[in-house]
């Protein structure tokens, strides 16, 4: 089966054919193109929608035609066309959706609407992945049940799969996202957008000992998120610390230790809760190097059976195949006339 996905959610236009073996249940992936307008938004400071768009529009077309270039296929050996339909920006969706949908039209080919998140999920079932390099799964791919961690700039969620199509949401942020937080705190230290990766790189050089930042809701019952709290004690510091290259780096990696800890020690609790065969990253955070160290760290401390998966650095950040792969496992097909895009999508629980 070779699966067309497209995704637009937010400010990269991104294009991917994979091909899905019903048998192995392995997802080859055959080409991946993702344009992105992220130097034209790191000029502002942060993404603006109606300028994100914009360069969608020219990009879509392009795209779709390099993948299928890449891949040398023709529209007519393409089988199924997946498309990301929300949750992200609208002016975005609506750009990826109505192309999906008119492409359906004139090729006659089925479509299935994807949720964004639950493709950053998939990523790790696509064969280009990259397990860790100290725990190599057994499995070929993940095994259930399985608790997928979400970490990325708009949403940090945990959820439970029991199988393909069965799954529940166990908890998330109640403000801000843990990307968004480090990119927020990355613009209080005066560093580029997005701020996560330069936080990362700063931490590396910074002393453990200088700064210690909350830890919101760590010991909570719950596996709710909440990363304001630690965002306004870093802004309260940088209030009365002059900035330099040391007090940088300083800051950087104590706002990044206490991120990670929370999400660790709620990812692995409800691992332990739900006698998880698997742990599945997914998420631009998940690209976060001592995000997967820690992770590795504590599975192993802990003596937990969970498998770790985490996706290439490159299929963490939004890009077509992990929506195709998503469609693949999760092959609802509709007809173009049902689709919308809807910007608020959560989790499908039926």
């Amino acid at each position: 089966m070779l699966i067309l996905g497209i995704e637009t959610s937010c400010d990269e236009t991104a294009a991917a054919i994979v091909s899905g073996d019903k048998y192995s249940k392995k997802i080859k992936l055959i080409s991946n193109i993702v344009a992105s307008s992220l130097p034209l938004h790191s000029k502002s400071g942060g993404i603006v929608p109606e300028n994100a768009a914009r360069e969608q529009v020219k990009y879509i077309i392009p795209v779709i035609s390099g993948a299928l270039s890449k891949a040398n296929l023709k529209p007519k050996d393409i089988d199924i066309i997946a498309i990301t339909y929300g949750p992200g920006l609208i002016g975005s969706l609506l750009i990826g959706v109505e192309t999906a949908k008119t492409l359906s039209y004139i090729w006659n080919k089925p479509l299935i609407p994807v949720n964004h998140l639950l493709g950053h999920i998939y990523a790790n079932f696509v064969s280009e992945i990259s397990n860790f390099k100290f725990q190599i799964s057994n499995s070929a791919v993940p095994e259930f049940p399985a608790i997928g961690l979400i970490v990325s700039g708009g949403h940090t969620d945990l959820i439970l799969l029991n199988k393909h199509g069965n799954l529940k949401w166990l908890g998330g942020t109640r403000d801000d996202a843990a990307g968004e937080a480090l990119d927020k705190i990355g613009r209080l230290l005066k560093l580029p957008y997005p701020g996560g990766p330069y936080i990362e790189q700063h931490a590396k050089k910074g002393d453990a000992n200088k700064y210690q930042f909350p830890r919101p809701m760590i010991g909570s019952k719950d596996f709710d998120f909440s990363f304001s709290g630690l965002k306004a004690a870093v802004s309260r510091e940088v209030e009365k610390t002059k900035l330099n290259e040391e007090t940088v780096n300083d800051i950087c990696l104590a706002a990044q230790k206490a991120i990670v800890n929370v999400i660790v020690r709620k990812t692995l609790k409800a691992a332990k809760k739900y006698n998880a065969k698997s742990i599945l990253l997914g998420g631009g955070v998940a690209a976060n190097q001592t995000l997967r160290n820690e992770l590795e760290l504590e599975v192993r401390s802990q003596k937990l059976k969970a498998k770790i998966f985490a996706p290439s650095k490159k299929l963490c950040t939004d890009n077509a195949a992990m929506i195709a792969a998503a469609a693949f496992f999760n092959n609802k097909v509709v007809t173009w006339q049902k689709i919308d895009a809807d910007p608020n999508l959560y989790f499908d629980l039926s």
